[in-house]
C-alpha cells in the first residue's frame, strides 16, 4: 500500500484587489492603479500618463480625444500591472463647480432609540431633495458638526439618544452634463466609473496629515487649466472652490511678454521659471532656438520671472478673496500647502509666503507610498491621481464586483425557495393529517 503525507501548508494573506483611479486634467490624463500592503501603505502596481488635448479648464471639449487619451492612459497602466481593469474611480473639476452650506433637521418619533446610522442616511437624503439651479447636481454631501436636542458642536451623533437631530452640510454641486460627458468618455473606453471625486478633496486625501487638517489649513492645487483650494479646520472640509486659472495662463503670459511660441513658453516655464523675481539676478539670460532657423532669441530669466510672478499673484489673490469668503482666514494655523503641476514652479511656496502672509510648503504624495516607490511618484502632478485612488480603496468594500452581487442574489432567490418549499410541504402534511383525522 503507497504511503500518503499530508502536507499543511500556510495559508497565504488574502490579495487585497486591485483599484484604479483616473485623473482626467487639462494638461494630462493620468490612470494608476494601486493597492494597500499589509502595513497600510500604498502599492502602486502600474499608472499611465499622456497628453490631454480634448479638455478645457477641466472640462472635456472634445470627446473623441479624450476617449483616446483615456484608453492610451489605461493601457498603459494594464500593460505594467498585468492585469486587465473594469472599474476605476474618477476626479471631477472645472470652474461650473460649486459649493454652499446648508441645515438639515430631522424629527425623530422616540428619544430613547439610538441614534442610528438610519437617521444620518436620511439627513443626507434630504440634502439631495434642495431646488438647484437648472442643469446643476449635486456631487457631494458632506456632513460637518451635529446638533442633538440643541446640544451643538458634536462629531459622532451615533449612540446618542435625543430627538431632534440637525446637522450642517457642505453641499459640492456642478453640471449635470459636465459629468454625464466624464463618464460617457470613460464607458466608451470600455470601463465603468464607480464613482465621481471632486478634485480638491481627492487632492486632500495624497498631501495633508491629519493634524494639519485639525490645525486648519488651505490646499491650493495649481493645475493645467483651473486652481483647485479646499480648506480644513478641526477635521472637516469647511469650503471649495474652483478658480478658473491654471498653469495654461502662465505659459500663454510667457509666450505674449516673450514673443516665443507657446512650445518654447512652456520650456522655459518648466525649465527657468521662477515664481520670485527678486531670487533671480538681473544679468543672467537664456537663449533658444528661434522659428524655422531664424536665429536664437535672448530672453532676460528676471523678465521671465517677473511675467510668472506677475500671474501667480493674480492667481492668490482669487484664492485669498475664497478664503476670506471662507470666514476661516484667520484660522488657518497649519497655513496653505501647494500641490498640482503649477507647485514645481521654483520659489513659489517664498511668494505665497511673501504674498499671501501664511506659513507655506509644497504639497507631495510621499508619506502614502509603500516602501522602495518610484521616486518618480513622489512629485505635485500626481498629487490628485494618488488621492482619487486613495479615495477609491477607502470605498472599495461599499462596492460589491457584479460577479459578487449575481452570485449573492443567487443565494437569496435559492434561499427563499426553499423556504417556500419548506412552508410547501409543511402545508400539503398538515392537510394530510386533517384528512386521517376526518376519516
Amino acid at each position: 500500500m503507497e504511503n500518503t503525507t499530508a502536507i499543511q501548508t500556510t495559508p497565504k494573506p488574502t490579495t487585497k484587489p486591485i483599484t484604479v483611479a483616473l485623473d482626467i486634467g487639462t494638461t494630462k490624463i493620468c490612470a494608476i492603479a494601486g493597492r494597500l500592503d499589509e502595513f497600510g501603505k500604498l502599492e502602486v502596481l502600474g499608472i499611465g500618463k499622456v497628453v490631454s488635448t480634448g479638455v478645457n479648464r477641466g472640462v472635456i471639449s472634445n470627446i473623441d480625444k479624450t476617449v483616446r487619451a483615456i484608453r492610451e492612459a489605461v493601457d498603459t497602466a494594464e500593460k505594467a500591472a498585468g492585469v486587465k481593469f473594469r472599474n476605476v474611480h474618477v476626479g471631477i473639476a472645472g470652474q461650473h463647480i460649486k459649493s454652499r452650506q446648508h441645515r438639515g433637521i430631522l424629527t425623530r418619533d422616540n428619544n430613547q432609540d439610538e441614534i442610528s446610522q438610519k437617521d444620518i442616511d436620511k439627513l443626507i437624503a434630504d440634502m439631495h431633495l434642495l431646488v438647484l439651479p437648472p442643469g446643476d447636481k449635486i456631487l457631494h454631501v458632506i456632513p460637518q458638526e451635529y446638533t442633538v436636542d440643541y446640544e451643538q458642536g458634536i462629531t459622532d451623533p451615533i449612540g446618542m439618544s435625543g430627538v431632534r437631530l440637525e446637522a450642517n452640510f457642505h453641499i459640492i454641486t456642478g453640471q449635470a452634463s459636465a459629468s454625464a460627458n466624464i463618464v460617457r468618455c470613460v464607458e466608451r473606453a470600455g470601463l465603468k466609473v464607480l464613482d465621481l471625486t471632486l478634485e480638491p478633496i481627492a487632492s486632500a486625501h495624497a498631501v495633508l496629515s491629519d493634524e494639519e487638517k485639525e490645525a486648519g489649513v488651505a490646499l491650493v492645487d495649481i493645475g493645467g487649466g483651473t486652481t483647485d483650494l479646499s480648506i480644513f479646520k478641526d477635521g472637516i472640509i469647511r469650503h471649495t472652490a474652483v478658480i478658473p486659472f491654471g498653469g495654461n495662463v502662465i505659459t500663454s503670459d510667457i509666450a505674449e511678454g516673450c514673443h516665443v511660441t507657446k512650445k518654447n513658453a512652456e520650456k522655459l516655464k518648466v525649465k527657468f521659471g521662477s515664481a520670485l523675481a527678486a531670487e533671480i539676478h538681473e544679468n543672467r539670460i537664456i537663449s533658444i532656438n528661434g522659428i524655422n532657423d531664424r536665429g536664437h532669441k535672448e530672453i532676460s530669466e528676471r523678465n521671465l520671472a517677473l511675467i510668472i510672478q506677475a500671474r501667480v499673484e493674480e492667481i492668490f489673490d482669487y484664492v485669498l478673496w475664497e478664503i476670506k469668503k471662507s470666514n476661516f482666514a484667520d484660522k488657518l494655523i497649519a497655513g496653505i500647502v501647494v500641490t498640482g503641476g503649477g507647485a514645481l514652479l521654483r520659489d513659489i511656496d517664498k511668494l505665497i509666503e511673501y504674498h499671501l502672509h501664511y506659513p507655506c510648503r509644497v504639497g507631495l504624495p510621499r508619506e502614502r507610498f509603500a516602501h522602495g516607490y518610484s521616486e518618480s511618484l513622489a512629485n505635485p502632478i500626481f498629487s490628485t491621481a494618488v488621492g482619487l485612488l486613495l479615495h477609491g480603496i477607502q470605498q472599495a468594500d461599499k462596492h460589491v464586483p457584479a460577479e459578487e452581487e449575481t452570485v449573492q442574489a443567487h443565494t437569496e432567490t435559492s434561499k427563499k425557495a426553499n423556504l417556500l418549499e419548506k412552508l410547501f410541504q409543511g402545508a400539503k402534511r398538515f392537510f394530510e393529517i386533517e384528512d386521517d383525522l376526518n376519516v
